[in-house]
């Protein structure tokens, strides 16, 4: 803290904050009043280590370079998220990198939702729309990370394609009603996935931005934290998360000109993914298991939906 703000930065009080599965987050608090947030990369403490390990660089979406390279591509484009104080990644002292970032004094959108003032929920809400409209209007005919200048090869969903059979199996070792349908769920995977066109034209996306991953300051301004996964993307894979965390909420950031064979597509994915999730977070020690659970046994149900009737 004194290197990067000065000697008069004493830090009164350090104190883990609610963070993702992925990266330890800190709130530093100094005796000047001054705060910020501290972001550690160690993938020893990451729930899907197995996973970051043997990721394709087209889905790349941990570690402190993406998170760099997005803070910066979302900064310049006039996206509000969290400012980048100072970035450590030598690593001669600890085997990890990390952070200095800002500290935004607000709440997560998501405690809107039951906000008593139907003004205040239209305000934020209205904004989040604004500000993932015009992050998904910044296009490219070539998919992947915002630093990528070379023609990704194939269609981008076949990358989530792939990714749900993987998950499928995993699931399938765990819950009987995915096991027996296996077969039939793969079928319906395939069957959504014949039915989308091809396509060269990618909005830039956040990955997984539920609204735990937008924070509202005291102006009700929006800003979108855990970035890392950002990039250019079917912006249907964004939607159709969207639809599925914001609920009713959903309507402030409609979209009525996307591709509803790439939402239902995207969808299912989302589900069996999650379901997966959902078993390795329980599996591995998650702290809130009752969480983990209820996301897998909740997302596995609405899997097998897609095969019913």
């Amino acid at each position: 803290m004194s290197r990067v703000f000065g000697s008069s930065y004493f830090v009164a009080r350090v104190s883990r904050m609610h963070g993702g599965a992925q990266k330890v987050v800190y709130k530093i608090e100094c005796s000047n009043g001054f705060s910020c947030v501290l972001y550690v990369w160690d993938l020893s403490m990451n729930y899907f280590k197995e996973e970051k390990e043997n990721e394709d660089i087209n889905e790349q979406s941990y570690g402190s370079h993406l998170f760099e390279l997005n803070n910066r591509y979302l900064t310049q484009h006039g996206i509000q998220t969290p400012a980048l104080y100072d970035l450590n990644k030598v690593r001669d002292r600890y085997s990890f990198d990390y952070a200095l970032v800002e500290y935004i004094d607000g709440r997560m959108a998501e405690t809107y939702f039951h906000h008593p003032e139907l003004r205040v929920q239209d305000k934020v809400f209205q904004r989040v729309g604004e500000m993932l409209t015009a992050m998904h209007t910044h296009e490219r005919h070539v998919f992947g990370k915002a630093n990528a200048n070379e023609s990704s090869m194939g269609q981008c969903h076949l990358l989530q394609m792939e990714n749900a059979k993987v998950q499928l199996a995993y699931a399938s070792q765990h819950i009987e009603k995915i096991r027996s349908n296996q077969s039939k769920l793969l079928d319906k995977l395939y069957e959504l996935e014949s039915k989308i066109q091809p396509r060269q034209q990618y909005g830039f996306i956040h990955g997984e931005l539920g609204p735990d991953h937008v924070m509202v300051n005291d102006k009700l301004e929006p800003f979108l934290i855990d970035i890392e996964g950002a990039m250019f993307y079917d912006i249907e894979h964004e939607h159709s998360f969207l639809q599925m965390r914001f609920g009713d909420f959903y309507r402030y950031l409609k979209n009525d000109a996307l591709d509803h064979d790439r939402l239902l597509f995207y969808q299912f994915h989302h589900h069996v993914s999650l379901t997966s999730g959902g078993l390795k977070l329980l599996h591995r020690g998650f702290p809130d298991q009752q969480f983990a659970q209820g996301l897998a046994d909740y997302q596995s149900e609405r899997a097998l939906r897609f095969i019913e009737g």
